[in-house]
C-alpha cells in the first residue's frame, strides 16, 4: 500500500462497507452509518486523495480504487461484505464485484454509470467544461491538478461493458433517484445487465440517500434481510 487509508469501522456483525462519490468523504453517509451500526459492523472508507485518506502515488482511478477496497478488507479480516457505493462509488463497487464477486453477499448500487455517457447531458456539459478549465491550469496549479484528477474521473470513466456484469452471481439492489444525474435508461440498462438485480427510484436527486435517509436506508435494509447470509464471517 502506498498510501494512508482513514476507515471508520463500527458497530457488530456482518460487514457492510459503504463507498461515497467524488470529491466526497464518509461523511456523506453519516445517516446510513449511524442506522445500520445497529445491526451491521459498518466500513466507510475515505477514498484514497479524499477526505482523511492520503493520495498516494498510484493513478486515481477505479481499478486504484478497487484495489485500495481488497487491501481494506483483508487488513480488517473481512473474508465476505455487503457493498454499497454511491456515484463514483457505486463504479468502484461494480468494478470491484467484477475482480472480486466472492468477497461479496450483495451488491448495492446507488447512482452508478457504466460510461460517461450514462450521465444526462444537463450533467454531462458543466463537468465537460470544469475538466477543461482544470486541466488547462493543472501545469500552474497543485489544486487545479487534483481538481482535473477528479473530473476525469467523471469525464473519461468509467468504460464498462453492460454486457460484462452479466457475469455476477451474487444479489444485486440498483437505486436512483426519480431526477437522478444519471440517466433512468442507464440505470435500467445497469439492473437488466445484472442477473436477477432489482432497480429502486426513490423520489428525489442524485443525492436520495443523504435527502431521503428513512426511505433509502428502508429499501437497503430490507434488501439485505432478505440476501442475508447465514454463514459466519
Amino acid at each position: 500500500m502506498d498510501t494512508t487509508l482513514y476507515v471508520k469501522d463500527c458497530g457488530k456483525g456482518i460487514p457492510l462497507v459503504m463507498l461515497h462519490g467524488n470529491g466526497e468523504s464518509g461523511d456523506y453517509f453519516k445517516n446510513q452509518t449511524a442506522f445500520f451500526s445497529n445491526r451491521y459492523r459498518v466500513i466507510v472508507p475515505d477514498t484514497r486523495g479524499h477526505g482523511k485518506s492520503g493520495r498516494g502515488s498510484r493513478p486515481l482511478c477505479f481499478k486504484t480504487f478497487s484495489d485500495d477496497l481488497l487491501f481494506i478488507l483483508d487488513n480488517a479480516g473481512i473474508e465476505k461484505a455487503h457493498l454499497l457505493g454511491f456515484s463514483d462509488g457505486a463504479n468502484t463497487a461494480i468494478t470491484f464485484a467484477l475482480e472480486h464477486q466472492e468477497r461479496l453477499l450483495s451488491l448495492v448500487l446507488n447512482g452508478a454509470n457504466l460510461y460517461p455517457e450514462g450521465l444526462t447531458a444537463a450533467c454531462r456539459l458543466p463537468i465537460t467544461f470544469q475538466y477543461a478549465f482544470w486541466s488547462a491550469l493543472c501545469a500552474f496549479s497543485c489544486k487545479a491538478k487534483r481538481k482535473k484528477e477528479l473530473f476525469s474521473l467523471m469525464t473519461n470513466e468509467p468504460q464498462i461493458d453492460p454486457r460484462s456484469l452479466g457475469k455476477l452471481r451474487i444479489p444485486s439492489l440498483v437505486i436512483a433517484g426519480t431526477h437522478d444525474m444519471i440517466k433512468r435508461s442507464h440505470t435500467e440498462l445497469i439492473a437488466s445487465s445484472i442477473p436477477h438485480a432489482r432497480s429502486v427510484f426513490i423520489d428525489g436527486s442524485h443525492f436520495v440517500a443523504r435527502e431521503k435517509p428513512e426511505i433509502f436506508n428502508r429499501t437497503v435494509l430490507e434488501f439485505l434481510i432478505m440476501n442475508q447470509s447465514s454463514k459466519s464471517l
